[in-house]
């Protein structure tokens, strides 16, 4: 009661001044936030593992089983050489995220989305692991695009 007796005329007793905080910072901001340092860790682990999974590919060729056809088949050297490579962007991308630049979160989108139609081509290869990491792509799509978003909104 006494707030709305301390307000003075032609001043809203509610609102920006009010005892609240705006409801986009209380609700999403810290938890938005908090999902993109999610998103760059696991870039980061993705990254690597992406590494060391091109790596198996590049050393062994039976690491992984033999295919008889498929239609998009690669040497298992160019599927290693593929995975190094996206997986070294990916592992400077998450970096990138954990120190809040700003390319990175484009970047990121990018990249997962990248590592996520590979994954999916390597499916015949390794199913259960391409899975795992399609669906932490997702996420990190997910993650990234809604910081953009609440980015957007706050300027």
């Amino acid at each position: 009661m006494s707030q709305h007796a301390a307000s003075s005329p032609g001043r809203p007793s509610h609102g920006a001044e009010g005892p609240w905080p705006p409801r986009s910072a209380d609700r999403t901001g810290g938890w938005v936030t908090g999902g993109v340092v999610f998103a760059g860790v696991l870039m980061l682990l993705n990254g690597a593992l992406a590494v060391l999974q091109g790596i198996a590919a590049i050393a062994e060729d039976d690491v992984y089983a033999r295919l008889g056809s498929y239609v998009y088949e690669f040497s298992l050297t160019g599927w290693g050489v593929l995975h190094v490579i996206l997986g070294a962007l990916v592992l400077v991308t998450g970096y990138g995220l954990l120190k809040d630049m700003a390319w990175a979160r484009f970047a990121g989108i990018f990249l997962a989305s990248l590592s996520l139609v590979a994954q999916f081509l390597f499916l015949p290869y390794s199913p259960v692991w391409s899975v795992i990491m399609m669906a932490i792509d997702v996420f990190v799509i997910w993650a990234l695009a809604s910081r953009q978003g609440q980015a957007d909104q706050r300027t």
